[in-house]
């Protein structure tokens, strides 16, 4: 009887430890799967060089998680932005009637994934159209290879922060691998220092 008062609590204090070894270990395990996209964001906007600052308008992802999307491929499938995580992603919004704006924006996301050389692979682009009007079919056979979705725009929501007096349509956003909504890029951009914005993320990161 004696051993197994004793016994008892060598068994719970086991027990303890294992639980803890278990926690410590899935803990390091979750640091090891976050520590590229951490490393990124560190190596990106806070340790670095004088002077050197973002383009784009920084996003806190707190306050703009994505919402859940019931979007649909133009077929009518449903698709979200989520189909393409684990790569960083371009994305524009507006109606399907593409004005000479939309398509140059479309335009400059094109070059701007092709101006990543080999990394171009790691950026997807989508086109999230917020109507029903149809898209000029040119328009889509010259742009094959980008996402096109069709979206209800109040799903949209406060996801997309704007300036005062903003237009969504007027900005290209970027997700990152994990579906974080991470920047917003100014009207008629530089298409040069766009580019340098997502070379240095690319570069700092190990995912995507």
């Amino acid at each position: 009887m004696e051993e197994n008062k004793l016994s008892k609590p060598v068994r719970e204090d086991a027990t303890v430890r294992q639980r803890r070894s278990g926690r410590w270990k899935l803990f390091a395990v979750l640091l090891v799967c976050a520590a590229p996209l951490m490393a990124s964001y560190l190596s990106y906007y806070v340790i670095k060089p004088e002077g050197r600052t973002n383009y784009g308008t920084l996003i806190d992802q707190r306050t703009h998680p994505m919402p859940k999307l019931s979007s649909t491929t133009l077929d009518g499938r449903p698709e979200t932005l989520e189909n393409y995580a684990g790569k960083w992603i371009m994305v524009k919004v507006g109606g399907g009637a593409c004005d000479k704006a939309c398509q140059n924006q479309i335009y400059a996301m094109r070059q701007l994934r092709t101006m990543q050389g080999k990394n171009m692979d790691r950026v997807e682009r989508v086109w999230l159209v917020t109507d029903q009007q149809p898209i000029d079919t040119m328009l889509i056979r010259m742009y094959d290879d980008m996402h096109i979705l069709r979206v209800k725009p109040e799903e949209l929501g406060k996801w997309l922060p704007l300036d005062q007096g903003g237009k969504v349509e007027d900005h290209i956003f970027l997700v990152d691998p994990r579906s974080n909504l991470m920047m917003r890029f100014p009207k008629n951009p530089e298409p040069a220092r766009v580019h340098k914005d997502i070379a240095k993320l690319l570069r700092a990161s190990a995912i995507g």
